[in-house]
């Protein structure tokens, strides 16, 4: 029986994310969530379970709520370096979850890189 897509991206999610925390431990995980109509990322700490960052584009002083396109998770990557420079965090690890690096989640992760996030 064919497994269905939300089985396949599960599976998908599970394996970037295990084999992240073997190569990163101890780095804060910059974990990124895309639906349809919005774009939100969290900058987490898996050691103590906290959120120490978050920005989404549901967020009204971004001034890009309810889209899903690339200016608007550029706008999303940017807060999230500013956000993270204040939270102290320098350094993390891009957990892209069970979606392709491309397109939007690519352009977060190059956004949050040129806000000064290593990641």
């Amino acid at each position: 029986m064919a497994n269905s897509k939300r089985t396949l991206f599960i599976k998908r999610r599970m394996r970037v994310r295990n084999k992240l925390r073997k190569v990163n431990a101890g780095r804060a995980r910059l974990s990124v969530h895309r639906s349809n109509k919005n774009i939100s990322v969290q900058l987490i700490d898996d050691v103590n379970g906290v959120t120490l960052a978050a920005a989404s584009t549901l967020e009204k002083d971004l001034g890009v709520v309810g889209q899903n396109n690339i200016a608007a998770a550029t706008k999303v990557g940017e807060a999230i370096a500013e956000r993270a420079k204040k939270a102290g965090v320098t350094e993390a690890y891009f957990d892209r979850g069970g979606f392709l690096f491309h397109g939007k989640v690519k352009a977060v992760a190059d956004a949050a890189r040129e806000g000064g996030l290593k990641i």
